[in-house]
Order: structure tokens, then sequence, then C-alpha cells
């Protein structure tokens, strides 16, 4: 009975309508377990997010941690889970998965959420889970297909099984995109604040956290009005979801926003950057740019700032004393509209459009130009010998008036020559001064900021400086040239030049060790023939002035070419160039003629620095090192250079006591003689050094030291030519030093010079103590040394010679015998033509 009625309930065309919707429902299931298998047979290995390895910039920093550079297609900066701040996670959950922690892989709830929100037109979180995002963002394409959507799905289940939840937001906040090259929250919070996720304020962390929704075009450096409206939405759903109060909320929304600038550098180092990108790069290839090597150089962050504000500085007081060479360029532009007081409204419309159109043409005239951080790039708006108007690249208006003109009057003349003259629409340099330090006290009385304008052009003369710690040959500044990116030869490590007389210092130790000592006397007169000189040479003093019979003393604080020639002589050349290379120069870079006294030969402001250090620490050779350490991505060292040997015997290069006495004469140098401006500026009784200049003052130097420091100034034009007839090392290359080391010792108290053992204070100087008696050479000069042969040619600078090898070092109890009494050891070989100071 119950059979008849089902039969009669499902009649035989309703049974096969049920059949067939079940074949069907359970083909949709096979096809659907067969496509699920297929694409879950399709899956890549996790092996990317389970075994995290972000493609990491190769960063160079200072020994204190300041970053320097970074090199790479990617900005990245890891930062675990555990370091990263809960204010930041949780705004960013807020606006992407508030329910991150609640849900699975997916989240049901979310869908639906976005789908309604989509439909009411509105602005919601997003329907795919953090989980799902890291799917896509780790191992799919961004196309909207139902493979990649299902895709999504299956890795999301998968990671939530292989990955905490923690580990899954952390793969997230340091993978997403920011913008301006930056991949990962820590990247951004430098790239566009210069501060560590440690540091940011609530208004800054939402702007972060708002940034993944639109990061090319939406972030504050490129449309900040954008980048505002969305961290407002950030703030917003951080306060619905309860993670900040109304009063943070109100409070994050009135702080001010302060980006870091595109072209911020926090350290110019740019040519320590260069070298040890080189060092990384031949050492691991291009895995140098993806696997987040760190390079730790020896640099400290606030010495090298001080070089580097030095050298640009002098080079452009320099520059000041040359004359105008003309603007850059001449753009232009449509003339300037007239007043429009009193006009139709159809003049005023013509008017407003022809400034338009001039803002318009100043716009695209400055928008590819260069601009620097004190050569600040601006286009003439007006000109006239009495006030001239520009307009820089940040679009600000500036005035200069009066004296500020005065260096460019001839070019302001209604007849000057087109070369030169200033109009409107001339590209030039503006760079802005402290008000009452530049040359017009009178100028822009309404600029802010209290400061000056002043027209300025890019030096042609470039510098150089390296300083170094003489106990362990750490470089703690180096600075290559005035401008990275105009020119990358780094001058500090790499420019030959001739040293001048700040070689002399060592030709003076030389002497100490041959039987001279400060009081002995030389005659400071003309080099006949009938002296040792040769015909046709005729070297003077840099004065032009001739004091006659000096103490050794005297010779080196005033710099008498003279004495030195005569030293030379009575030393032999073999013995003086055996000597000077215990100081570390390459003595096939110095001639084997009388001008190697004059400081003819050629040496780098390293070897130079390094060659002071052996004064400065005692008498021992160090080797500079630049970088202290190379690090992988996990933290371990791929490099290290070696712990600085103890300065003890072993590094000894010269003896402690010839040393204590090169310095007593170089603090006297300082004190009172072609350096003496040293110890007005900077007023320390630690204070030793050498100025050099040489022939036409086409090299100008500053080499010296004091406590902790080493340092070298360098002055002169990439193409050797004068800079100036009344330039020198003292005038150029000192105010370098004295600027730069005077920053890196403030504080640092003075350490005297402890006198070693072996000499005996006699009168009012020093002596050997086996020399106390007086049996030292007392004068040099009689009896007459060999004239060379009449008619021979003078030896040409820079010999190919063989070099003098630099013998083992030797105990300071081992002392080079004085040469016997009587003529030298052979005529030394003529010069050519040099002049020194």
């Amino acid at each position: 009975m119950i059979a008849s009625r089902l039969r009669a309930w499902w009649p035989p065309q309703r049974r096969g309508l049920l059949l067939a919707l079940l074949g069907f429902l359970v083909t949709v299931v096979v096809a659907c377990g067969a496509a699920l298998a297929w694409f879950w047979s399709d899956l890549p290995p996790l092996d990317k997010a389970t075994d995290y390895r972000p493609r990491q910039h190769l960063q160079v920093l200072t020994a204190d941690g300041v970053e320097i550079a970074q090199f790479g297609s990617e900005r990245r900066l890891f930062v675990p889970i555990a370091q990263t701040p809960k204010t930041l996670q949780q705004a960013v959950l807020a606006v992407e998965d508030a329910d991150f922690y609640e849900h699975g892989a997916i989240s049901w709830r979310g869908v639906l959420r976005a789908a309604v929100s989509h439909v009411r037109g509105g602005v919601g979180g997003g329907g795919s889970t953090i989980t799902q995002q890291v799917s896509r963002t780790f191992f799919l394409s961004t196309r909207r297909t139902a493979e990649r959507k299902i895709k999504e799905a299956l890795i999301a289940w998968q990671l939530e099984h292989e990955l905490s939840k923690d580990q899954i937001l952390e793969l997230y906040l340091n993978q997403i995109y920011l913008g301006q090259r930056a991949y990962g929250y820590g990247a951004g919070a430098q790239v566009y604040f210069n501060k560590t996720l440690q540091q940011l304020n609530l208004a800054e962390t939402a702007m972060l956290a708002g940034l993944q929704n639109n990061p090319i075009y939406a972030n504050p450096l490129a449309n900040e009005a954008a980048a505002v409206k969305r961290q407002q939405w950030v703030l917003q759903r951080m306060l619905r979801t309860g993670v900040i109060k109304q009063a943070e909320h109100d409070a994050a929304l009135v702080t001010p926003l302060v980006y870091r600038k595109p072209d911020f550098v926090d350290v110019h180092a740019q040519h320590v950057a260069e070298m040890a990108r080189r060092a990384v790069v031949e050492r691991l290839g291009d895995k140098a740019y993806t696997d987040g090597i760190k390079v730790i150089t020896t640099l400290k962050a606030e010495d090298q700032r001080a070089a580097h504000t030095a050298v640009r500085r002098a080079l452009m007081a320099h520059e000041r004393r040359q004359p105008w060479r003309g603007p850059e360029d001449q753009e232009t532009l449509p003339a300037e509209a007239a007043s429009t007081g009193g006009a139709s409204a159809a003049a005023t419309a013509a008017g407003a459009a022809a400034a338009a159109a001039a803002e318009r043409a100043i716009a695209a005239a400055l928008k590819d130009a260069r601009d620097d951080d004190d050569l600040r790039v601006a286009i003439v708006l007006n000109a006239s010998p009495k006030e001239l108007t520009a307009k820089l690249a940040s679009g600000d208006t500036v005035v200069l008036k009066a004296d500020a003109l005065r260096w460019v009057q001839a070019a302001l003349s209604p007849k000057a020559n087109e070369r030169i003259a200033l109009r409107r629409g001339s590209v030039v340099r503006l760079v802005e001064v402290p008000r009452g330090k530049s040359s017009d006290k009178r100028s822009d009385k309404g600029s802010d900021k209290g400061s000056d304008w002043q027209l300025a052009q890019w030096p042609q003369a470039e510098g150089a400086f390296v300083a170094l710690d003489p106990a362990t040959g750490r470089v703690r500044a180096l600075v290559g040239g005035f401008a990275f990116a105009r020119q990358q030869f780094n001058r500090a490590t790499s420019a030959q030049r001739q040293p001048g007389s700040a070689i002399k210092p060592f030709l003076y130790s030389a002497a100490l060790e041959h039987g001279l000592m400060p009081e002995t006397r030389i005659d400071d007169l003309p080099l006949l023939t009938a002296d040792g000189g040769v015909p046709g040479w005729n070297p003077k003093n840099s004065d032009n002035q001739f004091d006659g019979e000096i103490t050794l003393r005297e010779g080196l604080v005033r710099s008498k070419n003279l004495v030195s020639i005569r030293l030379l002589q009575h030393l032999a050349l073999a013995s003086a160039r055996e000597w000077i290379g215990r100081f570390g120069f390459d003595m096939t870079k110095q001639p084997q003629d009388l001008t190697l006294a004059l400081g003819t030969g050629s040496t780098t402001p390293m070897q130079l620095a390094a060659a002071y250090a052996v004064l400065a620490n005692g008498g021992h050779r160090v080797e500079p090192v630049l970088i202290e350490r190379i690090v992988g991505p996990q933290g371990q060292i791929l490099f290290e250079a070696p712990a600085p040997p103890p300065l003890d015997e072993a590094t000894r290069a010269v003896p402690e006591r010839n040393v204590y006495l090169v310095n007593t004469l170089l603090r006297d140098v300082a004190l009172r003689g072609t350096a003496a401006r040293l110890q007005t500026q900077l007023k320390r009784p630690d204070l030793y050094g050498k100025t050099g200049t040489t022939n036409d003052a086409v090299d100008a130097w500053f080499a010296g030291f004091t406590t902790g420091v080493v340092a070298v100034a360098w002055v002169g034009h990439d193409e050797p030519k004068s800079l100036g007839d009344r330039e020198s090392g003292g005038g150029l290359a000192l105010p370098i030093w004295a600027d730069a080391v005077g920053r890196m010792v403030k504080g640092v108290k003075p350490a005297p010079m402890a006198m070693p053992g072996g000499l005996v204070a006699v009168g009012e100087d020093w002596r050997y103590a086996e020399w106390a008696d007086g049996s030292f050479v007392q004068r040099i000069g009689e009896p007459p040394l060999p004239v060379a042969p009449a008619g021979s040619e003078p030896a040409l600078t820079g010999s190919t010679a063989e070099p003098v090898p630099v013998p083992a070092p030797l105990p300071s109890s081992v002392r080079v015998p004085a040469p016997a009494p009587g003529p030298a050891p052979g005529p030394i070989p003529a010069p050519a033509a040099a002049a020194s100071r």
C-alpha cells in the first residue's frame, strides 16, 4: 500500500527529474572536487612564506649605526613581529582584517560585509583576509580570475595550518608595497618619515597603515591630499574598532606631519658608500643587492657631517673669490604681466593669463634642474643693478639687494656681455647663509628664518678630506669631492698630487737621525753653484725672502725651501728616501733629485694621513681601515677587519724620541708659523701640523693631528692649474681642517705629549741624550758639496728608477748612524724647477 502511494506521489516523470537532478549535483561535486584536486596539485610550494627570505637592499652604515646609503631596486627593512609596535598592528588590522585573530583562512562574515558595502556604494574593509592577501602577494598575480581566487583560498588554508597568526601577520607587514620603492612598514617609516617604527606617533602610524590601498599614486610624497584622506579613514576605523579613544583620534587629526624629502641624506658619504658597494659586489656578486647585506664602516656620523660641511664651505668660499662665469642656462619666459590697477576686466584676465603662462614656463624650466642642498637652483624673474628677484625650485621667491649683487655688477649692466649677463630667465645658483655672515649685511630684509641669500656658482676647484684614528688606522671621516653626483672620482684615496711642503716633516725626521738637532744652524740663502747648486736652477722661498743663518726648528716653522734643500744635500738622497719610505710613502712616486725636499713627488690624501699618523701615535705604522665588517641577513659575520695590533716594537717605524722632536717642530708651526691661524681659531695646546702649497698654488694642503685624530685636507683642480695668485695651503686647506677637526674634538680634553727617554733639555730646546755635550752637527753648509758637472741635464721629477725598499721596522734603541764629517757621498742629481711652501 505504501509502495502504491509512493508510486502515485512520484510518478515516473517526477522520479526521472529527481534522478537527473541528483546526477547533476553529483557531477558538479565530482567536477568541483576534481577541479580542487587539480588546483591543489598545481599549488606552489610554501617555502617563500614558511622560510621567508625577503629581498633586502644593500645598506651601508656608519660605525654608530647611521645609514649612509642603500643599493638595490627595493627598499626593505625586515622587522620581526615582536618588535613591531602594537599600535601599527592594530591600525593595519582595523582597515584590512579586524577579525584576523578570530576567523580561519577565509572570513565569510568579511566576504558578506564587503559585498553589502559594495552594493551600497560604501567604503568598507576588503573581503580578503590578511592570510589571503599574503597568499596573493607571495604566490599569485593580481589578475582577477576565478582560478586565482580559488588558489588564493587554498594557499590561505595551507598557510593557516603551517604558520601561526603572528607569523602570517609578520609576513604581511614586511612584504606589502607602500610606494617609493618601500616594501614593508619598516622601510615605509624610514622612507616617509626617516624614523623607525618605534619612533612613529599615532598620526604617522595611521598614514602608513593607509598606504597599501594605493601606494603609487596616493602616498604623501606623490599626492599628500589623497594620503591624508586615507589616513583619516584609518583613524576612523581605529576609533570604531575600539583601538583608540576619541581624544587620541582627535589629537592625531591635528598632529602635523613632516615628511622626509625624497633626496634626503642624513650623512653625506657617497664616496665611502661606493667603496663599500664595490667591496661587497666583488665578494658576493649580484646577491649583494638582494640579500640584506649590511656594511658597517668605521666612519663616525658626526665626524663625517663635519668633514662634508667643511669641504663644501671652503670650496664655495674659494669660488666666491673667482670671477662670475655667467648663468648656467638662459630660459625664455613670457614677459612679466603689467600692473592691472584700474584696468578693465578683460585686461585683468589677460594679465592673470600671462602670469599663469609665466608660472608654467618657470616650473618647466626648473623641473629637470638638479637641485643641491647648498647650491639651490633658481630662475631670475627680474634683474637690475640694484635688485634681483629669483624663484627657487621649491617655489619660494627671494630678493637680493645691495652688497649681495656687488660680485655680479658687471653682469647686471644693460651692456653686459651675453655670456655673463643676468636677465629675466637666467638659471642661477643661490646659497643661503645665516644673517650677519653673508657679504650682504643689508639685503633681503624681508627674508624669513633669519637668513640672507647670495648668488653662487658650482666650484671649479675640488677638495678632499680624510681623518683617521692614529692609534688604529680606522677612518673617522672621508670626503672624496664636492659633489658625488657630478663627479664620482674619489680624490681622498685616488688623487695622486704633489704634497709640497707637507712632506718636509719627514725630511726633518731623517735629519734628526743623521746628527742634526733642532738647534742646528742652516743657511737660508740662495743656492749658488759653489754651494752645491745646479746651473740654471734657482729655487726660492715662497715669500722670496732669505733669512740668512737660522736654526733647523725655524726652518720648518717658516717652511724655508732653501733650508730643506740643504738638509737633503747633507743627508744624501738615498738616506733621505730610505727614511721617508718608513712612513708609508710609495717611493716609486717620489723624485730622485733635490726636488724631493720640496714635495714634487706625488701622494694621496689617504697616504699622507697615514704618514702623519706615524707622528701622531709615537712612531708606529698603521694601515687605514674603512670597512669594519660585512654582515649577512641573519646577522652572520661575512667579513670583519682584523683588530688593530698593539702599538709596540713590532709596529714601530721610527724611534719615539725622533717623533717627539718632530712634533715639537710641528707644534711651533701651528703656534707661530705658517699655520698660526690654526691656534688662533681652535685655541688648543695640542695642535700639530704643516701647510703645503705647490708651485703656482696648484695644490693646497694642510696635514696635522690633535688628540685622537689625524687629518689631511687638500684643495686643487682635477686638471692641475693654479688656484689663484694669493692662494695657499694655509688659506684654503687649513680652514677645512680647522672647521672639521674643531668639531670632532669639541669637548675632548687635550692630551699633552709625554717626553720619552733618550732626550735631554738643554737651554730652550731638546737634544738626544748622547749629544747633550753638543757633539751633534752644529751647522751645515760648509764645506761646499761637490758640484754637478757643467752642462749636465737636470733629472726629471718622477724618475722611474727602481724604488728603494723600506727596511723592517727598527727597535727604538737602534739609530741610523750620523754621516761622517766631510763632503756628502757624491752629487745629488739636479732637479727640475720647483717651488714649495
